[in-house]
């Protein structure tokens, strides 16, 4: 009997055993794959007309240099710096102030930007109206509606507050029946086509464009002022990114013309090529910027 209790006990031992689970080790820690740069795109036209743009190129470097591009777009110019670092971007097609912000603050450097089809690798800003508005001078835009960009756009921003400086508006919210931010350049300027806003600044390229689709634009609406000359939408790095990357990427982006592959990629794009960009090309910016007394370092961009 004695036996058979020990023999009893063993078998509940041994079963007991069967059916404990041993601790599931967790899983392997995933690494980020260092062949894939995830790129943003600042919104200055619709986020579906952006990705279209710019996927035949993301694809293009792909091919010619393995690192896979993961386009992403930043839905918002105002939370652009932030979006950067939060979403962990390897670099971005910024335009000429938010690269300017994003040098400042976060050590970015530029590459490269595109050529159009008409040899030009800059545009300006615009500040419009409607014909029909009657407004013509700054003495005329008072207690009237102002349709901005995005507080961290030189066309769509900078420009107004310097046009605002050369006529003696020290506070344009108060001098302005309203003011609003649209978030693209495409809204500032059908805000003031459709009557939404008296006064819109946006840049001419975008501007431009619409106006070839839509004869409206041309027709009803008024150009006030122009800005100097800037830096059209460049592809700039992170700092720390490899030196041996950051020169294949600027490599492939500036023989795209010299390739009967990239060539048929550029005019995709709408450009004619890409050239060497630097920071010295941001001058203009960084002018306009002290003249206007805005700190970079500490500028508070969020609408």
């Amino acid at each position: 009997m004695k036996n058979m209790l020990i023999l009893f006990c063993l078998c509940l031992s041994f079963f007991a055993g069967c059916t404990s689970k041993e601790p599931v080790p967790p899983p392997p820690e995933k690494k980020s794959d260092s062949r894939v740069l995830v790129i943003g795109l600042i919104p200055e036209q619709n986020i579906f007309k952006q990705m279209e743009r710019y996927k035949p190129v993301a694809e293009y470097i792909h091919k010619k240099t393995g690192y896979k591009i993961e386009l992403v777009v930043l839905p918002r110019y105002g939370n652009i710096i932030d979006n950067f670092v939060s979403k962990n971007m390897d670099g971005a097609f910024f335009g000429s102030f938010t690269y300017t912000l994003a040098h400042a603050k976060l050590g970015v450097e530029v590459l490269a930007r595109p050529e159009n089809l008409e040899g030009i690798s800059s545009y300006h800003g615009l500040i419009f109206v409607r014909k029909d508005s009657g407004i013509r001078t700054a003495k005329d835009m008072k207690r009237k509606r102002f349709a901005f960009v995005d507080k961290a756009t030189t066309a769509g921003y900078l420009l107004p507050l310097e046009y605002f400086h050369e006529n003696d508006i020290s506070d344009y919210r108060t001098y302005f029946q309203e003011t609003y931010f649209t978030g693209t350049h495409e809204d500032a300027i059908h805000d003031v086509l459709e009557g939404k806003a008296d006064i819109g600044a946006a840049k001419n390229t975008v501007f431009d464009k619409l106006a070839n689709a839509d004869s409206r634009i041309n027709k009803y609406l008024l150009v006030l002022k122009k800005s100097p000359e800037v830096p059209e939408n460049s592809l700039a790095l992170r700092k720390d990114i490899d030196e041996s990357v950051r020169k294949k990427l600027q490599d492939v982006l500036l023989d795209m013309h010299n390739d009967p592959e990239g060539m048929d990629v550029l005019k995709q794009f709408g450009a004619r090529r890409f050239i060497e960009t630097t920071n010295d090309d941001f001058e203009p910016v960084v002018r306009y910027c002290e003249h206007i007394h805005l700190d970079l370092s500490t500028y508070d961009y969020m609408n």
